[in-house]
């Protein structure tokens, strides 16, 4: 009996299902294709996070492709069962993205990367772009463990317990850092709200 569309996929591709950890360790033992399949799963994914942190494209172009090359080569010395593969790479884009923030701090808004999104109009592209420097400025200006946890929670959305995974600290220490770096960026931002029409509940 003929094999369906969804079986003959399968059969094709033997990475559809694996996981992230599967994958990585496929590409150690010398399969290429199972690098190519988990960088389509992850560099998306990544990109967005260092936008978020560094609003410039360009700069988070770089970042996602320096964490990528950094998984590559690990990959052979990965521990199986010890962590997972998002979680590792959660850890190197936000060390990396906190890196460029602290040596970049005030740099021209004219030199920012456009938005992704071409539709509002040019004076809400301004706005956008001058909300997202000022969060990236701010983040810049906050201790580099809190800054990470802030961006983690607040920008990624991720819980308590995968940013102690990530950062490698406990819940308890995640909870004192967001609170804190929470309250010194909204100090920072205060200074800017009218400036930039930023509500009184931001930035979260």
């Amino acid at each position: 009996m003929p094999l369906a569309r969804s079986q003959m996929m399968a059969v094709s591709d033997p990475f559809a299902d694996a996981s992230d950890e599967d994958l990585l360790l496929a590409f150690a033992g010398g399969d290429p294709r199972a690098a190519e399949v988990l960088t389509l799963r992850l560099l998306p994914r990544i990109l967005a996070q260092a936008i978020r942190m560094l609003a410039n494209k360009t700069e988070a172009e770089d970042v996602a492709q320096d964490a990528m090359l950094r998984l590559w080569r690990m990959a052979p010395d990965w521990r199986q069962g010890e962590a997972q593969v998002t979680t590792w790479l959660y850890r190197v884009v936000a060390n990396l993205c906190t890196d460029r923030l602290r040596k970049r701090r005030h740099v021209a808004l004219d030199l920012v990367a456009e938005p992704l999104d071409s539709a509002p109009s040019v004076a809400a592209q301004i706005q956008t772009r001058a909300r997202l420097r000022a969060l990236s400025d701010a983040l810049a200006q906050l201790p580099e463990r809190q800054a990470q946890a802030v961006a983690l929670r607040h920008l990624e959305g991720l819980s308590n317990p995968q940013i102690a995974a990530i950062m490698d600290i406990s819940v308890t220490s995640v909870e004192s850092l967001t609170a804190r770096g929470k309250r010194a960026l909204a100090a920072i931002m205060a200074g800017r709200k009218a400036e930039l029409g930023y509500d009184d509940d931001e930035p979260t």
